[in-house]
């Protein structure tokens, strides 16, 4: 019986391992694709049988010199880095109002502020750019930081909410006894125990703006277009540059991974936050 039972059980795990590994493989596989269309000549690409060829890096030195890519990197960086660090500064103080305390229809607020994050960006776009060309701010950072923020606020509010509620209040009422002031608390107590919520959170938050494409091209023209933008550079009249294309697509990609590498030991734990309850 103990043998069957290890024998099934082998099997199990290696079919388990296989199913895995096809995830694994379709995950990794769109972006193995197109760092590998990065590195081939401008004919190689448009024949994808093509599987063993000699690299090249002319198409990313031609995104660098040609396409001036670094003066889009540093628009994303500067909206990114803004947009992020404003939406988790309000939204915690935010989600911490709701967590914290009772008023008339708070429910109603809060689903009011998660509404906000659904609208479809192609529905507000209009009123964006009639908003922006009244305050002279179009193809401005200030704008695509302003219009971000109506998204990922909402969206920092909610997610952060859920964490601190999982805090004990008891904790910041001990802090309180012992002399410490709210902000005191928030700042010694509350902070420091929902760190990995904030990387979750951030990560979150840089994704959505660094990829967001729809907003930033009816918003900016030169000035403070971002790398999703720069997409359209690539069609022209006698087909699509993929090569270029796809080696944006990989650059575009380092930062967030980057990211993702420095914040990951708080990720998993901010993603898991609250699942176990003891």
């Amino acid at each position: 019986m103990s043998i069957a039972y290890s024998r099934k059980k082998k099997i199990n795990g290696i079919i388990l391992d296989i199913l895995i590994a096809l995830v694994v493989f379709a995950c990794v596989f769109p972006f193995a694709w197109m760092v590998m269309t990065s590195i081939k000549t401008r004919v190689q690409t448009i024949n994808p049988a093509i599987w063993i060829f000699r690299p090249t890096l002319e198409n990313y030195r031609a995104i660098f010199q040609k396409r001036d890519l670094f003066l889009y990197i540093k628009n994303s960086l500067v909206v990114v880095v803004f947009t992020t660090v404003i939406s988790i500064a309000l939204g915690t103080f935010a989600a911490y109002g709701l967590a914290r305390f009772q008023f008339s229809r708070k429910e109603d607020v809060a689903y009011w502020i998660l509404s906000l994050r659904m609208l479809p960006p192609m529905a507000v776009v209009i009123p964006f750019f009639l908003f922006g060309r009244f305050l002279g701010l179009l193809d401005t950072h200030l704008l695509l930081i302003l219009v971000y923020l109506s998204f990922n606020i909402p969206f920092t509010i909610w997610m952060m909410r859920g964490f601190i509620e999982d805090i004990p209040k008891e904790l910041e009422e001990a802090a309180w006894v012992d002399g410490c002031s709210r902000y005191q608390g928030l700042r010694r107590i509350i902070f420091p125990l929902i760190a990995p919520g904030i990387a979750a959170t951030s990560i979150f938050c840089v994704i959505q703006s660094w990829n967001e494409f729809a907003l930033a091209f009816f918003l900016t023209s030169f000035n403070a277009r971002t790398v999703p933008t720069t997409v359209t550079f690539f069609l022209s009249v006698l087909g699509v540059i993929w090569g270029e294309m796809a080696s944006v697509g990989v650059i575009a990609t380092i930062p967030v991974l980057i990211f993702a590498l420095f914040v990951q030991k708080y990720l998993v734990r901010g993603l898991t936050f609250g699942a176990i309850k003891s």
